[in-house]
């Protein structure tokens, strides 16, 4: 799978390659007390900075189909990763969108559009049909990102990722490419986002807030 580069004004996604692991492992270690608390973790396996292994399984996955890999940069700086994995084809045609970027970055706007031109590519370049992005109820800026974009709710789902050492509820959000004919980068910046879709139901914020009941 060809990787492009995406540019909106001074943001842009590039494919990552090998040698951004030196890069990449600084902004990790320099943002810990930023980005910790939504890492995603292995329950069986001690946290891990081999960028380096991290990247070629990413390429790896590339390499398959299975996924596609960026850096997030403002004005040239590597600023941050976005990734689109468990791509799925056929009947399902569907994938699911993660990313951080690095304290100094936040606030300008890099998020929602890495996040667009990514959903916006796999969409009318790869051919897929659906995209969703999973957040954990307590993270409030990526909450706001999928506000911004008119990603709709579609509920909650308890205990499904393992984050920064335990499984965490996350709040689940998805569009298809019928909904957004003219991209979701352009729909963003038209002003024309539905951000009501993104409107969690009171019920789900009160699970949220509840720890689910595991039998002794």
């Amino acid at each position: 799978m060809t990787i492009p580069t995406l540019s909106q004004g001074d943001i842009s996604i590039r494919p990552i390659r090998l040698r951004d692991s030196r890069a990449l492992e600084r902004e990790l270690l320099a943002n810990r007390s930023w980005l910790r608390k939504w890492e995603a973790t292995n329950p069986h396996a001690p946290m891990s900075f081999d960028t380096r292994a991290s990247i070629r399984s990413l390429l790896n996955n590339a390499r398959e189909g299975a996924g596609i890999p960026f850096v997030i940069e403002y004005r040239g700086e590597l600023a941050g990763q976005l990734n689109v994995s468990g791509i799925a084809y056929g009947s399902l045609s569907s994938a699911t969108i993660g990313y951080w970027v690095a304290e100094r970055f936040a606030g300008k706007g890099l998020t929602p559009t890495a996040v667009a031109l990514a959903t916006d590519h796999s969409f009318f370049s790869v051919g897929l049909h659906r995209m969703e992005i999973c957040i954990r109820p307590e993270n409030g800026p990526s909450l706001r990102v999928v506000e911004k974009l008119g990603f709709r709710y579609e509920g909650l789902r308890r205990r499904y990722i393992h984050i920064n050492g335990d499984w965490r509820d996350h709040f689940c959000f998805a569009l298809t490419v019928e909904e957004v004919p003219g991209g979701v980068l352009r729909r963003w910046l038209d002003g024309r986002a539905p951000v009501e879709d993104a409107a969690i139901p009171m019920a789900d914020r009160e699970k949220a807030a509840s720890p689910l009941k595991i039998a002794p």
